[in-house]
């Protein structure tokens, strides 16, 4: 079973590692690309957002055509589109590979848990995701670092072989091991609910980083306003049609509409405190890349320890404690930013935060897929089980650009007072904000802020960041806390009277 499990966790983490190492190196490489500014954020979600938005779609093609094929034909092409990423000559054409790759990832995303139910017998399952995420989480805290020590030591162009060469032992072990469930019918495909779903998604990240510069803007509220009327049309369409890309009726069972917003809830958390992660630690810090990396690695080892004991607990028990001790987890990385983020502030605390907060999440996510999982009815494990990927991969999306949001609304905010208090006028102080960040976006994250240019303006810009990142931290921490209460009285606090059956579908009664 342990070849099995490895060689889908890492397809897995491959959909994570991926985007991540690329954020955290995005300063390397937009600046040798001369990527304009208000681009760097779409380059580094691109493909994120093409998972968000087919992975539905892939849970479908797996139960169509075959949940092994369709994860071997990611896996090729991860390899194919990263090692073109590598030799990327311009802005553009990256774009393009990371559109490209986001499909690649999406087929691996969509159809690795579908493959692990299928795979491990029930009673088994909840142990196999414990072990399944804390490989994820060994290889998500040691590739970051790997990263930042290739791009310091051979350039960014060798950071896009890192995914393929994960892509080529999970290739090999998936081959061996992996036997490809049986397809029971062949399914139409949603082509309309997943081109809704695609648009709601696309229009809502943009509407959402537009209103980074007003919220009055046409560029910021029509792409919203699309979001919600296409939004409706894909709830209607899928309420209708027989063969859904997204069962609505799953909702009705509380644990699993839960489950699904955690898995959106975490996912945004963990990408949006990456990103502020990334910026504060540059700007701020004037951390190296090698050293960002480093972060993610203390403490792997105990967290993916942590993630297997939480997989025994939810076969032991419930999913209910886990889940609800994982968002707890994360509301403490957040709050210990929140009241310790500081110019000066000590690395240990920000290795705990982030230790807090991956720790947090893979305990979360251990739950949030065996409860998913548990609901997938026969013949449609890819269908259910791309639900969890495909909320995740929404609130991985969303988080950079909400958090950048509330960041510049916050820094804004401090900014202001720090000028009124300084006696320095709106307008100096506007020049200043933006002079500096026009310093940023010629050499992003490499620099921090200059300064000479903060005595011109009288302004302690660094601190006024800083605490734009606190209350920042404050408020996004009260989400997990809030889907912690909703999941204390709406998921089931004892066990199954009755374990299911291999494919999925309830063991029979004496």
């Amino acid at each position: 079973m342990l070849p099995v499990i490895s060689g889908l966790a890492l397809a897995f983490t491959i959909t994570a590692v991926d985007p991540l190492v690329l954020s955290l190196n995005m300063p390397q490489v937009s600046r040798a690309l001369d990527v304009p500014p208000d681009a760097v954020g779409f380059l580094g979600g691109a493909a994120t957002l093409v998972v968000a938005a087919a992975v539905l779609a892939v849970g479908s093609l797996g139960d169509a055509f075959g949940l092994k094929r369709l994860l071997t034909l990611g896996l090729v092409g991860d390899i194919a589109v990263n090692l073109l990423s590598a030799i990327s000559p311009g802005y553009v054409f990256l774009l393009v590979t990371r559109l490209l790759d986001g499909l690649a990832l999406a087929a691996v995303l969509g159809v690795s848990m579908a493959l692990l139910k299928a795979s491990v017998p029930a009673e088994k399952r909840p142990t196999a995701i414990g072990i399944f995420m804390a490989i994820d989480m060994v290889l998500c805290g040691v590739v970051p670092a790997v990263g930042g020590w290739v791009v310091e030591a051979v350039g960014w162009r060798w950071l896009f072989l890192l995914a393929p060469l994960l892509s080529l032992v999970a290739l090999g072990l998936t081959a061996r091991y992996v036997t490809e469930p049986p397809v029971l019918r062949r399914r139409e495909i949603d082509v309309a609910g997943i081109s809704l779903f695609g648009v709601t998604l696309l229009m809502l990240v943009h509407g959402v980083a537009e209103a980074e510069n007003g919220i009055s803007r046409l560029q910021a509220w029509l792409p919203l306003v699309i979001s919600v009327v296409t939004g409706v049309l894909f709830v209607l369409r899928e309420r209708r049609t027989p063969d859904p890309v997204l069962d609505l009726s799953l909702f009705r069972s509380g644990p699993f509409a839960v489950a699904a917003l955690a898995s959106l809830t975490l996912n945004f958390l963990v990408a949006g405190f990456s990103f502020a992660l990334g910026q504060f630690g540059s700007v701020i810090l004037s951390l190296s890349p090698r050293t960002i990396g480093l972060l993610f690695l203390p403490g792997t080892l105990a967290i993916a320890a942590g993630v297997i004991l939480a997989g025994r607990l939810i076969g032991k028990y419930t999913p209910r404690p886990v889940l609800i001790t994982g968002l707890l987890v994360m509301v403490a990385g957040g709050l210990l930013m929140a009241a310790t983020a500081d110019p000066a502030m000590a690395l240990w605390i920000v290795v705990l935060a982030t230790w807090l907060t991956n720790l947090g999440s893979l305990v979360t996510s251990s739950a949030v897929a065996e409860t998913i999982l548990a609901s997938a009815p026969p013949g449609k494990s890819g269908a259910v089980a791309s639900v969890q990927p495909a909320f995740g991969m929404t609130g991985y999306a969303l988080g950079p650009a909400v958090y950048l949001l509330l960041l510049n609304l916050f820094f804004q905010r401090q900014w202001l007072n720090d000028a009124e208090e300084r006696g320095v006028s709106v307008t100096e102080a506007e020049q200043a904000v933006d002079a500096t960040r026009s310093a940023l976006a010629v050499g992003p994250g490499t620099t921090g802020y200059d300064p000479n240019l903060l005595r011109q303006s009288g302004l302690d810009l660094g601190l006024d960041f800083t605490d734009g990142l606190r209350l920042t931290m404050l408020v996004v921490s009260l989400l997990p806390l809030a889907l912690a209460v909703v999941a204390y009285r709406v998921m089931p606090r004892r066990p199954r009277t009755a374990p299911e059956g291999p494919a999925g579908s309830p063991a029979a009664g004496p």
